[in-house]
């Protein structure tokens, strides 16, 4: 059912090219930026300056994309922004509120540990709103919902809480008391506990709840806290476990030991859509025995996207680490994603959105030597960053999305 729906991958002239990724894939009605550094794109360097002037040349690489493509800034659902010092936060909000402003997307903040590029003090990936949609999908003029409780922590810089279509984007939520403003008291299992409770707030005020998840992202500035916050993370989703990946921050904002992303599902969709049409779909959270025994789901699909877990280098037979170097590493994380897709029908070439965690950036020209090999057709968006520490001391890890042009189906 791939060839339904037609993912639209483009590149401009106008915003650096890469032989590893797409600048942008569109599929349904998103379209899904691949992380830009702050390169020029007439001499492919770094562009010279500060940290101002390199997310200046982000923002502006992203705008360049999103201008190729018959869209406007405005149109971004979700920015992430990585850094390599969480101490240039205030020069990066002040350059960014140039390029935003009469609505803020969601956003997600973190520093890692270093960026492809070594003179890179940031890069910054987007998500976009598709309204026309792709091939053979009809332009719809959907609206975007943009939302605040006063329920959960409220920022100058970001919406909690987009929706667009049959998706909701909620910003990184930190583990801030909303009474207080201030980071909650004791160790990471109580800060966890305040971001989930937070998500929860957001869903509610929009009349959803933990269970319409599809997928979390979870910033640890330790990773040894992963057991921790898995356990706390069950007792949230009791029946249901969304698709998961565990990413070691270098810091986070407020010195905050753990943040948390969260994609929803959006069953009503947005005006003009009709509600009646489109609150039964279904999440479909799947697992196969082709692939590594996790605490959450391989993979949840919702409308027409599918969210695969971030993938470790395990062997699915004996659940351990494969033996090698990177390049075994990184090829066993792309095998469990295959094996994933294939369970439930998908290939390779259904990715749009790939993100890569690397524990040494100067592996990157080793993955990229295998990583091409497992596509046919034009390549996916992509993310790569390095961070210090992967669980179960992998080097690498790789999560994915992926078009789903069947959709799921409605309740019966």
């Amino acid at each position: 059912m791939s060839n339904v729906i037609i993912k639209a991958s483009r590149n401009t002239e106008n915003a650096p090219k890469s032989t590893v990724s797409t600048q942008t894939v569109a599929f349904s009605h998103y379209n899904n930026i691949s992380a830009q550094l702050p390169v020029d794109p007439k001499t492919g360097d770094i562009v010279v300056g500060n940290i101002k002037d390199q997310v200046k040349q982000c923002l502006t690489n992203i705008k360049a994309i999103i201008e190729s493509t018959d869209h406007v800034m405005d149109d971004v659902i979700k920015i992430t922004v990585f850094l390599k010092n969480i101490s240039d936060m205030d020069a990066v909000d002040e350059v960014y509120a140039t390029f935003f402003q009469s609505y803020l997307p969601t956003r997600t903040t973190v520093a890692v540990a270093a960026l492809p590029m070594n003179d890179a003090l940031i890069q910054i990936e987007a998500l976009i709103s598709n309204g026309e949609g792709t091939a053979p999908q009809a332009p719809c003029a959907l609206i975007k919902l943009a939302r605040n409780t006063e329920n959960a922590p409220i920022s100058t810089t970001s919406t909690q809480t987009v929706a667009f279509s049959h998706y909701n984007n909620i910003s990184s939520q930190l583990p801030i008391d909303t009474k207080t403003g201030e980071l909650v008291a004791g160790g990471v299992k109580e800060q966890a506990a305040q971001c989930l409770n937070n998500i929860k707030a957001i869903l509610e005020s929009i009349n959803h709840d933990m269970s319409d998840i599809v997928k979390t992202t979870i910033f640890l500035k330790n990773i040894a806290d992963v057991e921790v916050v898995n356990d706390l993370c069950a007792t949230f989703f009791p029946n249901y476990v969304p698709a998961r990946t565990v990413v070691k921050a270098a810091a986070l904002p407020m010195d905050a030991l753990v943040q948390i992303d969260t994609s929803v599902s959006h069953g009503d969709g947005t005006p003009p859509q009709l509600p009646e049409d489109t609150r039964f779909l279904v999440i479909e959270a799947s697992n196969t025995e082709n692939a590594p025994t996790m605490p959450c789901a391989h993979t949840v699909a919702f409308s027409h996207y599918n969210h695969i877990a971030g993938q470790l280098p395990l062997d699915p037979k004996t659940n351990e680490m494969v033996i090698g170097g990177v390049k075994e590493q990184a090829t066993q994380c792309l095998n469990n994603i295959k094996s994933i897709l294939e369970s439930v029908d998908h290939v390779m070439d259904d990715v749009v959105k790939i993100n890569i965690q690397l524990k040494n950036i100067a592996d990157i020209d080793v993955v990229d030597e295998i990583y091409t090999t497992f596509f046919n057709s034009d390549l996916p968006a992509r993310t790569i960053v390095g961070v210090s520490a992967i669980p179960m001391d992998a080097l690498v890890q790789i999560d994915a999305i992926v078009s789903n042009a069947e959709s799921t189906p409605p309740q019966a």
